[in-house]
């Protein structure tokens, strides 16, 4: 029997506020644990919510990226359960009417377009965090009360691959926009899969389960993954798929049980008594829409304009801060994006990762990259040259042409003097000439490696290369 996967995802980003979400406490990582909290925070008796608008205004604008209908007016309801990182007995949160409802994400899976229906998003608060040792549970009330937004999928996803460019999108969307870091080594965005089997052109979905705690865009492909092959077998030998909740080991590269549903827990919601609807104003609405950064989709379209291929583009998008950089320097004039890319994301971006540095803390200057790159493109300085110039440029902040000037780099394309350095090679090597004519194409790199070294690297090699096969013919014809 074949059957079909079906795939939803629930996933929660903190957002980026100075303060929580119900309280005037800041949002931080990584200080002290319990040193980041109000009485509000850890349930002090008698303390009252108070509703964070820049969380509000950071949740219009994901609804607004996620093409959702708003509810202008904002309620918010009680989610009562017992779990020790919820002080208070309860959680904030918008069951009845979520802030956004009915939008749609696209994805690009294997160069190819897909809509992902997003059934809604609400706000609400994180939770304490819990961390668990052989004998004994700790609490960090830190993050507890933090801005939340929850984004529920449709069950529109069928293999690991689509659930991972979901994921991605949404992560793009809220880094993009600047309301969540979206780190999920962080807990910054966490998220919760649903995966179900169906027998192939039926509508009725089967038992789900649940995958939790995945920390990696790859880990979600590969708990998908695991997961349909592993509900795949159980359908097939004759069994039946128990709802469970699970998550990804990494180090045995599989889900493992963590808990069975028996039942629906009831939660017994109910509106928060402490707020009283907020009807939101169409100039606080219209300002969080339009104070909106571009979004990921947005560079995608202008990016293919200037001559990026698909796998150039999804490499720079995953860094906002690189996109910014390169749309910068393509308006200060830039002769060729794709070498600007080269350079950027492969030469640059390995001196970065090897220094532990962004783009913003090194020396490097915009119009000196563009500068460089026009450089290379006019042919003026060769390739090797242009490593050089460039290592200098993140060390030291250097222009190209004052780099040039100290190391007496020039780029010769004068006819006379490379079909004179040409004719000295060609004389001085009878014997690489006798080996390429034998059909040893190494003989060639080697010729031109010569006429370098003898023009202490002035030439240009490409025109070097062209007039070097001009007199010596192709590769393996004797004469």
């Amino acid at each position: 029997m074949e059957f079909e996967p079906v795939i939803g995802i629930e996933i929660h980003v903190e957002l980026k506020t100075k303060s929580k979400m119900f309280s005037s406490a800041p949002c931080s990582f990584g200080e002290k644990p319990n040193s980041e909290t109000t009485y509000y925070d850890l349930a002090f008796p008698g303390v009252m919510p108070v509703v964070n608008k820049e969380a509000v205004a950071y949740g219009i604008k994901v609804i607004t990226a996620l093409n959702m209908t708003l509810d202008k007016t904002l309620y918010f309801d009680r989610k009562n359960y017992f779990y020790p990182d919820l002080p208070k007995g309860y959680q904030i949160t918008q069951q009845f009417r979520p802030i956004g409802k009915d939008g749609y994400v696209i994805i690009y899976v294997n160069g190819e377009e897909k809509r992902i229906g997003v059934e809604q998003a609400h706000l609400e608060e994180d939770t304490a965090k819990q961390i668990h040792l052989s004998d004994i549970s700790l609490l960090n009330f830190n993050r507890c009360g933090t801005p939340l937004i929850e984004i529920v999928s449709l069950p529109q996803m069928h293999s690991g691959i689509e659930a991972m460019k979901y994921v991605e999108a949404i992560r793009e969307i809220v880094t993009y926009l600047g309301v969540s870091d979206g780190k999920m080594e962080n807990g910054s965005l966490r998220c919760d899969i649903n995966i179900s089997l169906r027998e192939k052109g039926t509508e009725k979905l089967g038992t789900k389960c649940e995958c939790k705690n995945l920390n990696t865009i790859q880990n979600i492909k590969a708990a998908v993954d695991y997961e349909i092959k592993r509900q795949t077998e159980i359908l097939n030998n004759g069994g039946e798929v128990e709802q469970e909740t699970r998550r990804y080991d990494e180090g045995l590269k599989k889900t493992v049980l963590m808990r069975k549903k028996t039942d629906a827990i009831d939660y017994k919601y109910f509106r928060e008594p402490n707020i009283v609807p907020i009807d939101l104003d169409d100039g606080f609405i219209y300002d969080a829409i339009h104070s909106m950064n571009k979004l990921p989709n947005q560079y995608r379209k202008d990016l293919r304009r200037v001559g990026l291929g698909d796998y150039e583009i999804e490499e720079l998008l995953k860094d906002r801060e690189f996109v910014l950089f390169f749309v910068d320097c393509l308006t200060l004039g830039v002769k060729n994006p794709r070498t600007l890319w080269s350079i950027l994301m492969v030469d640059i971006l390995g001196y970065l990762n090897k220094n532990d540095l962004t783009i913003s803390q090194s020396h490097l200057k915009k119009k000196d990259l563009v500068t460089l790159v026009d450089l290379l493109n006019d042919k003026k300085i060769n390739s090797r040259q242009g490593k050089d110039i460039l290592a200098t440029m993140l060390e030291e902040g250097k222009s190209p042409e004052s780099i040039i000037k100290e190391k007496g780099y020039v780029q010769v394309s004068d006819d006379d003097f490379i079909n004179e350095i040409v004719g000295k090679v060609l004389e001085a090597n009878a014997q690489s000439i006798a080996d390429w004519k034998r059909g040893k194409d190494r003989a060639l790199g080697y010729l031109v490696g010569q006429a370098m070294k003898l023009s202490q690297g002035k030439i240009n090699p490409s025109l070097a290369k062209e007039k070097i096969l001009n007199r010596i013919g192709p590769c393996g014809k004797q004469e």
